[in-house]
């Protein structure tokens, strides 16, 4: 997320409409609902972390610990333990 300057993208009477409530202060202008992205979308979380999910599951099926499977995740046994449980629900 960038900063613009408001005098270059606004109209001058918006300006001064905004500036009765807020002057001289930061103000954040949420995306439409429709432009919004979802979480993961920008930098592929979601692909690498269904791979990961994947690969632990893959795992644990041919023998792995759940403790080493923490261990080379870097992930507490509790969470592979949650990673599991939805592989195996979702498939």
């Amino acid at each position: 997320m960038g900063y613009k300057n408001a005098i270059y993208v606004l109209p001058d009477k918006l300006i001064t409409a905004i500036q009765e409530y807020i002057d001289g202060e930061y103000l954040y202008i949420p995306r439409r609902a429709e432009a919004r992205k979802k979480w993961g979308e920008l930098k592929n979380t979601r692909h690498s972390l269904r791979m990961r999910n994947e690969a632990i599951f893959e795992g644990y099926r041919n023998g792995i610990s759940v403790k080493q499977l923490a261990t080379k995740y870097y992930l507490s046994p509790k969470t592979v333990y949650k990673i599991l449980s939805e592989m195996k629900n979702n498939g």
